[in-house]
């Protein structure tokens, strides 16, 4: 791919330690830009959204025990997209010059005469303890910390680590990838002076939503690992700051802590009901079972707004809706003032914002988000012979119009867009299911339903998760498949759903 002179060829991009709202603004603008993208084991997978469609994505991770490329091969990788003309970003867990190797991955590209950019990533050493509770440093505790490897490079023989100046220092202490050595790491402190007592804890998957953390004295901190079964990844820290973990701890104190959400929504809907989610504690899974597609025959949308100065009602049911008929209106170079004759009534909230943001604020809405919620607010509204727009889905129920020409309107019910199922992932979610690894799986309509089970094959898969709906026709459709929902939303909004989780899931154990 043809790129501008000067351009650069290659980021080296640090990704945090997994929490994905702690990558930075331009760590995420490189991401966007990249035409390959080469990410470790610790990338959280939301971060992969970020790139284009078109981005070959190339997976490069390693564990303590298994490479799936050794250093050198990942170089060579880097080297040889960025000569092929390509725009490469290397995604790189935390910090890509904290114990990244990132310093060797740039040394190879500048002997190759490759421009590169370093963007630097929120390093485990800070965040793991941060959201453990634990801060590095404190007035009352250390007025320093020291990061340390925990894994020295292989051959060494003699430990580059000073352990006797180690032992003695009095700030905070941070082992990163030291899980394996741990009983080495505890013997050396222990056995070059340092108080068998002090302060220790293990942070396991920090900044996830599976965070574990446990605390000990240093002694007895390798016994304390064992029975709790921690293992990598891990980070260890070493100090009076660990004390404070009884005082500060947040992260695990989050209502949704620990409990793994699926998301079906539209992938371009998902991110506000994923951050909602992950806000409170959850780890997300993103399976869009919709995409958002144009009717099947867009000719009637096209006529109804070439014609919307006829019609003295127009009705809005989704944000979806909306978007189409603005969108429609624009190819006909029109705007917001097309309605400015015309009553406009939608359904919910968000449809309600949505029609905000293109300057529509004044709207019926009513209080319950349904068709049969709008239908009895417009009943005493519309009058017989009132000439009525409903832009809606293609697949929608007939509720609506069939309610307003009991009442003499002349409707007009045209397709403004349709869903349509999405089956990538499906395996993947499956394995998930099977496993039990799902906590909960939130329904935002009936055709996140149906798709979701015609990917999955069937309601069996679902048995073992609690189900939750947005509102009373996705409840219908669920049951109709022999699922029953543990919670419905009281409001039918993204919000009341969040909140439909937060009520049941709150307190129960992990």
């Amino acid at each position: 791919m043809a790129h501008s002179k000067g351009e650069t060829q290659v980021y080296l991009v640090g990704a945090g330690p997994g929490d994905p709202g702690l990558l930075t603004l331009k760590g995420r603008a490189a991401i966007e830009r990249a035409d390959v993208l080469v990410y470790d084991r610790l990338v959280s997978p939301r971060l992969l959204g970020y790139a284009r469609p078109d981005c070959e994505l190339v997976y490069v991770g390693k564990t303590p025990d298994h490479h799936t490329l050794p250093q050198h091969k990942i170089n060579a990788l880097l080297v040889k997209k960025a000569l092929a003309g390509n725009v490469v970003v290397r995604l790189k867990g935390g910090d890509p010059f904290v114990f990244g190797r990132g310093g060797e991955e740039a040394e190879e590209l500048r002997a190759h005469g490759l421009s590169y950019e370093v963007v630097p990533g929120v390093t485990s050493a800070i965040a793991a303890p941060a959201y453990a509770g634990i801060p590095v440093t404190h007035r009352d505790a250390a007025s320093s910390f020291t990061v340390i490897t925990g894994h020295e490079r292989d051959g060494k023989g003699v430990s580059a680590i000073p352990w006797g100046q180690v032992a003695r220092l009095k700030g905070t202490l941070v082992f990163l990838m030291g899980m394996e050595n741990l009983p080495r790491i505890v013997d050396n402190l222990v056995g070059h002076g340092m108080d068998p007592a002090t302060p220790a804890a293990v942070v396991r998957y920090g900044t996830w939503p599976m965070q574990r953390t446990v605390r000990a004295p240093l002694a007895a901190l390798e016994e304390r690992v064992g029975e709790e079964g921690i293992e990598n990844p891990a980070v260890i820290v070493v100090g009076q700051v660990a004390a404070l973990r009884e005082r500060l701890s947040w992260a695990e104190r989050k209502p949704l802590f620990g409990k793994t959400v699926v998301v079906t929504r539209a992938r371009h809907q998902a991110s506000a009901l994923a951050s909602a989610l992950e806000e409170r504690g959850a780890q997300v899974l993103e399976f869009p079972a919709i995409e958002i597609a144009p009717p099947t025959d867009p000719q009637p949308l096209a006529e109804a707004v070439a014609g919307i100065e006829a019609y003295r009602w127009v009705v809005l049911t989704s944000a979806n809706g909306v978007d189409a008929f603005f969108a429609e209106a624009a190819a006909q170079r029109l705007d917001a003032r097309c309605l400015a004759g015309a009553e406009v009534a939608a359904i919910g909230t968000g449809t309600q914002a949505a029609l905000a943001a293109y300057g529509i604020t004044q709207v019926h809405v009513a209080r319950e988000f349904c068709a049969e919620g709008l239908a009895g607010l417009l009943a005493g509204k519309v009058r017989a012979g009132d000439r009525v727009l409903i832009a809606r889905a293609e697949e929608a129920r007939d509720v609506l119009p069939r309610a307003l020409e009991e009442q003499g309107a002349q409707v007009s019910d045209v397709a403004a867009y349709r869903t349509r199922a999405v089956a990538e992932g499906a395996e993947a979610l499956a394995a998930a299911l099977r496993a039990g690894d799902v906590d909960a799986v939130t329904f935002t309509s009936s055709s996140t339903v149906t798709n979701l089970l015609a990917c999955l094959g069937g309601p069996s898969l679902l048995e073992g998760a609690d189900l939750y709906s947005i509102g009373p026709v996705t409840t219908e459709t669920l049951r109709a498949a022999g699922l029953e929902p543990r919670a419905q939303a009281v409001e039918y909004t993204i919000a009341g759903l969040v909140a439909a989780l937060v009520d049941t899931q709150e307190g129960e154990l992990l």
